[in-house]
């Protein structure tokens, strides 16, 4: 059998030997189905060949720099190749890179614990998975088995936000509420009851955001009242719908979800994981509203986007529901080969430590002032964007018609031929439909920024009058 290495033609620069570009990506569409696409698509927008990342920058073997703008699928908070967190995990590969966690432990992932369960207390338990729709199922199942283990086998259902997003295992489509990622697997989806039709806001100190418009709430309370007696949990993601469109609500949403939840003995589970870890200018998005769900999903900033990992936290209320003798049949038996990775482990506590060293949730707010004048610098310079809103390390818009005022026909695909422009100019946006966003590492410079700015907005333009010379 011919050896894998002859089969790509290789070229030298200097001390790095490379796969010819051509060669690779031949062989990459001849066998690589990637994910979150139509792979027709590929046929004239070839993947990027990466050969480094740096910084807030991924290099490509034509010796392009190009501006990683949504953070990897926006888990890569501190950047690529952060010297400590590399450093981090290199020390635990000299240990051990990985072991059972079924009765080991060792001292990064006990001195990680203790640092989660300080994020919000009273959750203090924490049940490690390898991904971040793993630990909504994990949170999901835990709130289901602990009302049957406490005497109330009725509550079987659960409720999720209009317009969620939770991941793409069976059960978080389910909890979800996009039909772009769940219409093929309607059948296989167990039933979530959804909330009517958010209102929305644009940030902190829009209209909308100190108070959820009461008529609204009352809507929401009244489908709520009719399932109490059955109800065992309200998943959703707090103040911010990430693929939802990077949607922002009230937190007093979450205020009030928190008041008619514990006066029905129905748990909050807060799905943080595109929030949580400083994304949203907090630990945590709930905080916003100054209130603890009752379970707290962490995954993607969590290791800064160096391992597959999350982490389920929930109090020890819920833990103690599960403490029993072995042939009780009450543990919880939930199990991933890789939980508790141990270089995963090593990353998030890096992380934790680098987020706290570097102040970087203290500075969110001048941050996100730089992301809307960056934003607003695109939307003066095309007339194509409305609904300016942001939160935190997050800025986004929707693309308008400048012409019209109004947006365009979805068929146009507008944002995804403003990402391919982008690209081409060098930054990676990727919007979500016609939803522009920036979400780019938290330590990105001033001038990276300015550049993205500039990008986005001559792309954009790019982009529109392509449409109005086709039209």
């Amino acid at each position: 059998m011919m050896s894998p290495d002859l089969l790509y033609k290789r070229k030298t620069y200097g001390s790095n030997t490379i796969m010819d570009s051509k060669e690779l990506i031949a062989l990459d569409l001849k066998h690589i189905w990637h994910p979150c696409s139509q792979m027709k698509d590929y046929e004239d927008f070839e993947p990027l060949h990466i050969t480094s990342a740096s910084g807030s920058y991924l290099h490509t073997a034509d010796g392009r720099d190009i501006i990683d703008a949504i953070s990897s699928w926006w888990c890569k908070s501190l950047g690529h190749r952060h010297p400590e967190i590399r450093q981090a995990v290199n020390d635990q590969l000299d240990k051990f890179e990985h072991i059972i966690m079924a009765n080991t432990t060792h001292e990064t992932i006990v001195e990680l614990s203790y640092r989660l369960a300080q994020i919000c207390p009273p959750l203090d338990k924490v049940f490690y998975a390898d991904n971040g729709s793993t630990s909504v199922e994990i949170a999901i199942k835990m709130s289901l088995q602990y009302h049957h283990q406490t005497g109330h086998r009725e509550k079987t259902r659960f409720m999720a936000l209009h317009n969620g997003y939770h991941g793409e295992s069976i059960l978080t489509l389910a909890a979800g509420d996009c039909e772009l990622y769940t219409k093929p697997y309607k059948t296989l989806m167990p039933e979530f009851l959804k909330t009517p039709p958010l209102v929305y806001c644009n940030g902190i100190g829009s209209e909308g955001w100190e108070k959820y418009p009461e008529d609204a709430w009352k809507t929401i309370e009244k489908q709520l009242n009719e399932m109490s007696d059955t109800l065992s949990g309200i998943v959703f993601e707090p103040i911010i719908q990430g693929s939802g469109g990077m949607k922002i609500y009230s937190p007093d949403l979450l205020r009030r979800l928190r008041q008619w939840a514990d006066k029905h003995d129905v748990h909050l589970i807060a799905d943080e994981i595109m929030t949580g870890f400083g994304r949203c200018g907090k630990m945590m998005a709930c905080e916003y509203a100054g209130i603890a769900p009752d379970f707290v999903c962490f995954s993607k900033s969590m290791t800064a986007g160096w391992a597959p990992m999350a982490a389920t936290l929930c109090s020890t209320e819920v833990y103690n529901a599960f403490y029993d003798d072995y042939f009780s049949g009450k543990a919880f038996l939930h199990s991933n080969t890789y939980t508790g990775y141990a270089p995963g482990v090593a990353a998030a506590l890096a992380t934790m430590k680098i987020y706290e060293r570097d102040k970087f949730i203290e500075n969110a707010p001048a941050f996100n002032r730089k992301l809307m004048d960056g934003m607003r610098r695109v939307a003066q310079e095309t007339g194509a964007l409305v609904n300016l809103r942001g939160l935190g390390h997050m800025a986004a818009a929707d693309i308008i018609n400048p012409d019209t005022g109004k947006p365009f026909d979805y068929k146009l695909r507008i944002g995804y031929k403003c990402y391919l422009e982008a690209v081409k100019l060098g930054a990676l946006l990727r919007p979500l439909g016609d939803t522009l966003y920036f979400l780019p590492p938290f330590n990105t410079d001033d001038a990276t920024l300015e550049k993205l700015a500039e990008i986005a907005a001559q792309a954009l333009n790019n982009t529109i009058e392509s449409y109005k010379q086709g039209s």
